[in-house]
């Protein structure tokens, strides 16, 4: 029997999900601890937003301009010499650190060089990782890996526990060993690339070039995919409006905000949690999924837009709800883009995607921030998921003729 009719839990894919957990609890606990070091090191909110900045940054361009790369050279390859090098980054952090040479400068290059790594390897990953799962268990390895996902958030209030605990630099240690961890768990995994260029062919710029071209004439071909990618970069400007904006209306509303709000958002997580071992287990009718997801996305625009509005027992409830909705419709969206899309050109169609919602996440967190000045946290939100409601209405829904040849599939 061949490793692919093995089931779910190959070799391969047994790698690639030990090591995300592994290099995921460190970076959940480091990146949290950073962006405290940075408030109490610069003592400045706008030091601390221009920290936030620099990271995303690279992430509007980078993974769009890696795709044509990552279809051409080996994802494996690239994915474990990342983890390596910024196993290496942390060390040298750490080292700073405890040397007392680290300054706000440092941190910024630092950041310009992690987001950099982050957003290529983002592409890498999930172009690399649908080719690790057999066929018919897309639905399953997704609802795992949204799991991890969300246990990850978990670690935050471990995070600042560490962090006033034993100071920064141990955690950057404890970062630099997961994701040496799970380098070398990766380059275990063993699986052909029959899309890598061979040895003796050239790809130069020009070859570069009529790669990208290929990649967004692709797209445009695909009327179901550009549909999905425009739906979902107007569902990330509107999500990062309520992100932005529920914690600063906590604050300003609620004795201790920021403790009713941890209490709140993390039912939310819960929700996620149990959606993901739901979905582990639970089999969609495939001639449903579009259906069902589109039912999901107007459902959670509506929840996002109203619950601010209610009292905090029900916000609690439709958080739970929220979380269970998000999964379902994470699962949805990439185990059926991912089982559709050929391994030749994943890396140009996720670096397109990963592109369009970070463009959606920036505006939408700048824009959100400009109308506070006009109207309270709550009606912006409100304006920002009734767009979204829209969205999904007239883009997935009017194309849904198109979107059902990706979603009402076996995944």
């Amino acid at each position: 029997m061949t490793e692919e009719n093995n089931g779910l839990w190959t070799k391969n894919f047994t790698l690639i999900t030990l090591g995300t957990a592994v290099s995921m609890l460190g970076n959940s606990i480091a990146s949290f601890a950073l962006g405290l070091l940075v408030l109490d090191y610069t003592g400045s909110t706008f030091l601390y937003a221009l920290y936030a900045v620099t990271y995303n940054l690279p992430q509007m361009v980078v993974p769009t301009l890696a795709g044509p790369f990552l279809d051409k050279y080996s994802r494996r390859k690239t994915i474990y010499t990342l983890d390596f090098i910024s196993a290496a980054l942390y060390g040298i952090f750490a080292w700073l650190i405890l040397g007392g040479h680290f300054n706000y400068g440092f941190l910024i290059l630092g950041c310009i060089l992690i987001g950099t790594i982050d957003s290529i390897y983002q592409v890498a990953f999930e172009s690399f990782y649908p080719m690790l799962i057999s066929e018919g268990n897309y639905t399953k390895a997704y609802s795992i890996q949204s799991t991890l996902e969300s246990m990850a958030t978990f670690i935050v209030p471990v995070s600042a526990f560490l962090y006033n605990l034993i100071g920064i630099a141990p955690l950057f240690l404890i970062n630099m060993a997961t994701f040496f961890i799970a380098a070398v768990m990766e380059t275990q995994i063993k699986k052909e690339e029959t899309y890598v260029k061979k040895e003796e062919e050239t790809f130069g710029l020009a070859q570069y070039k009529r790669a990208f071209s290929e990649g967004t004439h692709y797209l445009q071909q695909e009327r179901g995919l550009r549909a999905i990618t425009l739906y979902f970069m107007v569902s990330a400007f509107a999500g990062s409006a309520f992100h932005t904006m529920v914690l600063p209306y906590f604050k300003l509303n609620f004795d201790y905000g920021e403790y009713v709000y941890m209490f709140t958002m993390g039912w939310m997580m819960v929700g996620r949690l149990i959606g993901g071992a739901v979905h582990y287990r639970l089999n969609l009718p495939v001639n449903k999924k579009f259906s069902i997801a589109l039912t999901v996305y107007m459902s959670l625009a509506l929840v996002d837009g109203i619950m601010l509005y209610l009292p905090s027992d029900i916000i609690m409830i439709l958080c739970f709800v929220d979380g269970i909705l998000g999964v379902t419709s994470y699962n949805i969206r990439i185990s059926a883009t991912q089982s559709y899309v050929p391994d030749e050109r994943k890396g140009r169609f996720n670096g397109i995607f990963e592109m369009a919602l970070t463009a959606g996440t920036l505006s939408g967190q700048l824009f959100s921030g400009i109308l506070t000045l006009f109207l309270p946290e709550r009606a912006v939100i409100s304006g920002f998921m009734l767009l979204n409601f829209m969205a999904a209405i007239l883009i997935m829904g009017r194309n849904g003729k198109s979107v059902k040849k990706i979603y009402n599939r076996r995944a």
